[in-house]
């Protein structure tokens, strides 16, 4: 017998909006939004990036970046900096700010994984952490560029 999912996408929305919520009630403190954390998470975890890679990590059109990193830069948590292979290009770079509370912000995600884990043993946990893994990579995999669509006449 084949196991049958039903609600696949509704149990993982649902699973995220519930960590969102509660990662916003309990970072509230410092003034910005889950999309905020989102984006800064990324710039210190991988170091300055364009606006161009943050929107496509985020999963955002690149005007939202643009104006997600304006309120940031105007709250002082971004900069923007000139690109040093690309005149161009700018990059986003963390503040001393956001370096001082990122490891707060981190410890706080960690434990809103473990609430959510509780129950769970390694195995269980690392079965869990594959499988959500293969599906990533069976999505972008199953991906086609919308330039390569033919369409017929």
């Amino acid at each position: 017998m084949t196991y049958r999912i039903d609600r696949l996408g509704i149990l993982l929305q649902d699973i995220t909006r519930k960590l969102w919520g509660r990662f916003e009630l309990r970072t509230s403190e410092h003034g910005l939004s889950a999309a905020q954390w989102r984006l800064l998470g990324h710039v210190l975890r991988e170091g300055p990036q364009t606006q161009i890679a943050l929107a496509a990590l985020l999963g955002v059109e690149p005007i939202s970046v643009s104006r997600l990193i304006d309120r940031m830069e105007q709250q002082g948590w971004v900069r923007r900096e000139a690109h040093p292979d690309d005149r161009r290009a700018r990059i986003v770079v963390a503040t001393d700010r956001a370096r001082s509370v990122g490891p707060a912000v981190r410890t706080i995600a960690e434990d809103l994984y473990e609430t959510a884990l509780a129950g769970l043993d390694e195995d269980q946990r690392r079965g869990l952490h594959s499988a959500l893994l293969k599906i990533t990579e069976n999505l972008q995999a199953a991906e086609t560029p919308a330039s390569s669509f033919e369409t017929t006449k």
